[in-house]
């Protein structure tokens, strides 16, 4: 009789280890998690002959992921709250009139305070007694704690690789836009021209440029197209490509404006767009063409008519072919002035209260008296802390581009 009970706890032991053995072999082989649960499946049911089981995980959501000779169809039942916290081996004498009752303990897999699975076990009472005993019902929890772990480390390392996949796009989408930028600005006693950019977290679509047409006429402009990442960046990269190509061709800012229309429409579909605003001064002639394309109207300042909102222009680039309409902006007999351009980042940052910051909070700043004898670099500098101050502990949720040129 003990010889007898030797032999069966020999192959209990020998069963256990096939089952650890088969799982190990599975997880060594890099399968993927359904396969795992499949495994996993398969091994209670031959090596252990456990006849009811439901595995239960949570995967952002509590999910049943294997099941086997069960009444109800547990893929499509949720898991009663009170369930969801249990570290303990429970008997579910314990819980009255609900589907779980046909099972008889809940075996929980837990790391630390969190619980990450719960077995479900069912038809004890008609099989080997190995089942009731502690060892049995341990080793359940032994096994089914290495699979979940196994697939918890698939998970992890899955994130990781989302995350350093996203690092390199934002690296490329961040090197893309600096590509973008103007690596040199002028800065002479006639002209000078400051730009300050302010990334978010993720990369924008932000863009600003400075362009010298002929030795009269410069371009500035500032645009923002819809979306981030590098779809955002590249979009943007084939529009500065395009406007600069244009600006070689032609310096009617109409023509320029309908034609970028016309390629982001083509590149995107209708499902994006960018908003824009250019502006071509002539030294000589001391006038001022410009278009806003849906864009936050820049601020001009100037010595004879003072402060004013660049508005002229048409909707946005990329929504339609033709526009709907186009007003070129005219502006004539100013030599002394300074024209204020940003994106909508800066005037929609919220502080706490979810109040914005708003084009009033700029309005306000150039009504100073002494702002002709500011310099641009001061002045961004005096923008950018008021508007820390007043964001307070609220973060950025966009990017923000301040483009500023000076005349006279």
């Amino acid at each position: 009789m003990e010889e007898l009970e030797i032999r069966k706890q020999f192959e209990i032991k020998e069963m256990e280890l096939n089952a650890l053995l088969e799982i190990t072999q599975a997880i060594n082989s890099n399968l993927p998690e359904e396969s795992l649960y499949k495994i996993y499946n398969f091994t209670l049911r031959s090596n252990l002959n456990i006849t009811k089981l439901a595995l239960f995980v949570f995967d952002e959501d509590w999910q049943c992921k294997a099941h086997f000779g069960t009444k109800h169809p547990y893929y499509k039942i949720k898991l009663l709250p009170e369930f969801k916290t249990i570290q303990d081996i429970t008997h579910l004498r314990e819980f009255k009139h609900c589907e779980f009752t046909e099972f008889d303990i809940i075996v929980p897999v837990a790391h630390k305070t969190t619980t990450l699975a719960l077995v479900f076990v069912g038809g004890l009472d008609q099989y080997d007694v190995r089942y009731e005993s502690e060892d049995g019902i341990r080793f359940i929890q032994a096994l089914s704690n290495i699979i979940i772990v196994a697939i918890e480390n698939k998970k992890l390392a899955r994130k990781q690789l989302e995350q350093e996949a996203l690092r390199k796009e934002l690296e490329i989408a961040r090197d893309v836009q600096q590509f973008l930028f103007p690596k040199k600005l002028p800065n002479t006693d006639v002209l000078k021209v400051e730009a300050s950019y302010l990334p978010h977290d993720r990369i924008g679509g932000d863009y600003y440029d400075y362009i010298p047409m002929n030795k009269n006429q410069f371009l500035i402009c500032v645009a923002d197209v819809s979306g981030k990442g590098i779809p955002a960046a590249l979009m943007m990269s084939n529009f500065q490509a395009s406007l600069r190509t244009l600006v070689r061709q032609t310096p009617n800012l109409t023509d320029i404006v309908e034609a970028l229309n016309y390629q982001v429409l083509e590149n995107t579909k209708g499902e994006k767009f960018i908003t824009f605003f250019a502006a071509i001064y002539d030294i000589r002639l001391k006038t001022m063409v410009y278009v806003n394309a849906g864009h936050n109207p820049p601020i001009l300042w100037d010595r004879q008519h003072g402060i004013r909102l660049l508005e002229d222009g048409s909707t946005v680039l990329g929504a339609m072919d033709p526009l709907p309409f186009l007003n070129e902006g005219f502006l004539t007999d100013i030599d002394d002035f300074l024209i204020f351009c940003y994106t909508d980042g800066l005037t929609e940052t919220t502080n706490e209260a979810g109040r914005e910051f708003g084009v009033e909070t700029l309005l306000k700043y150039f009504q100073n008296d002494h702002i002709y004898t500011r310099g641009l670099k001061k002045i961004h500098e005096d923008i950018i802390v008021a508007l820390d101050e007043f964001k307070g502990n609220k973060g950025y949720h966009d990017d923000i581009t301040i483009l500023s040129c000076r005349v006279g």
